[in-house]
């Protein structure tokens, strides 16, 4: 994987991220890198969970990311909302 091919996937793996903070309950606090690591977990995670489904950008498939970082966006928030509350 080239160098301009890895900045595409953190792209578009963010840009994912933030569309997943929109339907997931909860939010995770941070800007772009939270977005980014939140991104590249669900990637991974929603490629893991279900196959290659819907468009497919920079290597991303990107409904599964959608959903993967939508399950981690609400793993998060939970996380963190039981933190405030200890």
């Amino acid at each position: 994987m080239s160098i301009v091919a890895f900045i595409c996937y953190l792209a578009v793996a963010a840009v994912c991220a933030f569309i997943a903070q929109r339907f997931a309950p909860g939010s995770v606090p941070g800007g772009f890198l939270t977005a980014l690591v939140v991104g590249l977990i669900g990637a991974w995670s929603g490629g893991s969970m279900v196959d290659e489904h819907g468009p497919i950008v920079a290597g991303i498939s990107v409904v599964p990311c959608i959903i993967g970082s939508a399950v981690v966006v609400f793993g998060v928030s939970l996380c963190g909302g039981l933190r405030r509350h200890a």
